[in-house]
């Protein structure tokens, strides 16, 4: 088995395009904490004003549940299962597979490490 990636501790992801079912989009911004195997985040942009997301790692594989709120005043919340990979360039990305809990939808989508300036 290959080592785990690294901590997702102080990393910013952003997702690579807007699910067809999804609420998040490039605008959407992650702000990831990692501590002893959890996992959380707070995010928003695009249609989402807040969201967050808490959960577990194993090893590469981050299982999460998350809840946010739209631009349209509607909370919503779902689960996700993501696999976490290294890209050529060297920063992080999270293969993601979601479904609501809370309406019909699910689908998959990535996010991607954004750099500091």
């Amino acid at each position: 088995m290959l080592p785990a990636l690294p901590s997702l501790d102080g990393l910013e992801f952003a997702p690579v395009s807007r699910p067809e079912e999804g609420e998040v989009g490039p605008a959407t911004r992650f702000a990831y904490r990692e501590e002893d195997g959890r996992v959380w985040a707070d995010y928003r942009g695009g249609e989402v004003v807040h969201g967050h997301l808490v959960g577990t790692r194993t090893g590469d594989t981050v299982d999460f549940r998350y809840v946010q709120l739209n631009r349209a005043g509607e909370t919503a919340s779902g689960r996700c299962t993501s696999v976490l990979t290294r890209l050529a360039d060297g920063r992080l990305r999270l293969e993601e597979t979601w479904h609501w809990e809370s309406r019909p939808g699910s689908g998959t989508s990535a996010v991607e490490e954004v750099l500091p300036y």
